[in-house]
């Protein structure tokens, strides 16, 4: 308070010994900033009404550890068959309004898991039941749908244009009170091997993410949804500037099968793939320094029909740069049934094109006769 004070005091003294011209400068109206303010009001004004809040119920069961115990239930004439008791609980967590006219609500799978009843609450407070169009407990992205009323959509953007440094921000319902927007850039982009999910593909972003914010979008500054946001690294329990999203690319083709079918059908082409690293670019004469390399084709298997070979680099998906055998594996897995996909290729330093079906995925038993055959 003191060195406030004297500086004020301090101020007044120079006023007071000012010049004439300087007193009359000071009452002169001050200049104009140039340029507009920067501001992002009006474009979250456009796109907020599209973010939903998300409560979901369910009935949890559980069992006190003494009443496993046949002498303490006989002590105390209580039933021996030790049966669970029940228990209503309540979750929150955040959506995001992708089909106004048909009222699709893109959300995390979690979010939903064991749900009795969804109920979804628009930035206008009107609050719906909602129904379950199906989840992916692989890729974390679950589908519901509302009575379509008015609703506003956030449009859809390209995450396979995101660079890092985009700015972007994160909007949801943190800890439940209510929606709330954080901003922050785009970290690093193909993330995977956290043990989230079985199909990993992360955006990551230092935009806050924290409780209630799963489900919510993330959306880049042209107000378009280019991630949903799922998980957040946080070894002490609290935010600390590391959080993931499934990008939207993944999540339309996801939701895109769970609207149609009810879940996902994945898909194959009769490869098992691994990174390309240095020491294999060397052997198989690549100037790339990333890619998928194949290292072993399936007998009888859509690649094998299409001349793929063990060793064959594969850098890009229908003209989509190929960076990892995770993202390649992804890429392949949610395709549609039947699709025909151009894959280029790198065999021993000269680039192909080859065209391969995708067909539905075998299950882990088929899988495994196969390759013992």
């Amino acid at each position: 308070m003191h060195r406030t004070l004297s500086a004020l005091l301090l101020a007044g003294a120079v006023a007071a010994i000012a010049p004439a011209p300087s007193v009359a400068l000071a009452g002169a109206p001050i200049p104009e900033v140039g340029g507009v303010v920067p501001t992002l009001a009006p474009m979250l004004a456009r796109i907020t009404p599209g973010v939903v809040n998300i409560a979901v119920h369910s009935r949890v069961s559980e069992q006190n550890p003494l009443l496993q115990d046949p002498f303490f239930r006989r002590f105390f004439d209580l039933p021996q068959n030790g049966r669970t008791q029940e228990r209503e609980t309540e979750a929150t967590g955040s959506g995001v309004i992708i089909d106004a006219k048909r009222g699709y609500v893109l959300t995390n799978g979690h979010v939903v898991e064991n749900a009795t009843r969804i109920d979804v609450t628009t930035k206008d407070n009107r609050r719906f039941t909602a129904r379950l169009l199906g989840r992916d407990d692989e890729t974390d992205i679950a589908v519901l749908q509302i009575p379509a009323d008015h609703l506003t959509a956030v449009p859809m953007g390209n995450s396979d244009k995101l660079r890092v440094g985009d700015f972007v921000l994160a909007i949801g319902n943190p800890f439940g009170l209510g929606q709330t927007v954080t901003s922050g850039i785009v970290s690093a982009l193909g993330r995977s091997g956290l043990g989230i999910d079985g199909y990993e593909d992360f955006i990551q972003t230092d935009a806050s993410i924290n409780p209630g914010n799963s489900g919510g979008p993330l959306v880049n500054l042209e107000g378009r949804c280019v991630g949903i946001n799922t998980a957040i690294l946080a070894p002490g329990g609290a935010n600390i500037g590391i959080g993931f999203a499934v990008p939207i690319n993944m999540a339309r083709q996801v939701m895109d099968q769970l609207i149609r079918y009810g879940r996902v059908q994945r898909g194959r082409i009769g490869v098992a793939i691994e990174d390309l690293t240095p020491d294999l670019a060397a052997a198989l004469k690549t100037a790339h320094s990333d890619g998928a390399v194949i290292a072993r084709v399936d007998p009888a298997s859509p690649a094998e029909r299409a001349g793929l070979e063990r060793g064959d680099l594969v850098v890009a998906v229908d003209g989509v740069p190929v960076h990892s055998g995770t993202q390649l594996r992804d890429t392949i897995g949610l395709t549609t049934i039947g699709r025909t996909i151009d894959l280029t290729i790198d065999r021993h330093g000269v680039p192909y094109d080859v065209r391969v079906r995708v067909e539905a995925a075998r299950s882990s038993e088929e899988a495994r006769r196969t390759y013992q055959r």
